[in-house]
């Protein structure tokens, strides 16, 4: 079982530079409504704020960047790495309607929105 895991794990967390544009992995979210608002959470370690995207396209909320490697050069050694790195996209679903990006911050790692609909 062990094993199956891990098999899964390498194959959606791959790295490489052949397809570098394209997602590699999705980070966790929370999603919270509360009446017309829904406000939600983006573990994103790692990332710098100004290179966050953020869009809404058809009832979904697009949150996308690049968790660059830390490896600096060829010679570095790779003990473990477990936490997912590249280019990620989360396409979120929101809840049926049209959302205004009222608020959008970035604290200890998590990206946090609240949105209100229209």
């Amino acid at each position: 079982m062990m094993e199956r895991a891990q098999r899964l794990q390498r194959q959606f967390f791959r790295f490489g530079h052949a397809v570098a544009a394209e997602p590699r992995w999705e980070p966790p979210v929370d999603i919270l409504a509360y009446g017309n608002e829904v406000q939600v959470a983006v573990a994103l370690p790692g990332v710098a704020a100004e290179h966050i995207e953020v869009r809404t396209d058809s009832g979904l909320l697009i949150v996308g960047a690049t968790r660059p490697l830390p490896v600096t050069n060829h010679a570095t050694a790779v003990h473990r790495l477990e936490i997912p790195y590249g280019r990620f996209e989360r396409r979120i679903a929101l809840p049926e309607g049209r959302y205004q990006l009222l608020e959008q911050a970035y604290v200890n790692g998590c990206l946090r929105l609240r949105l209100a609909q229209r």
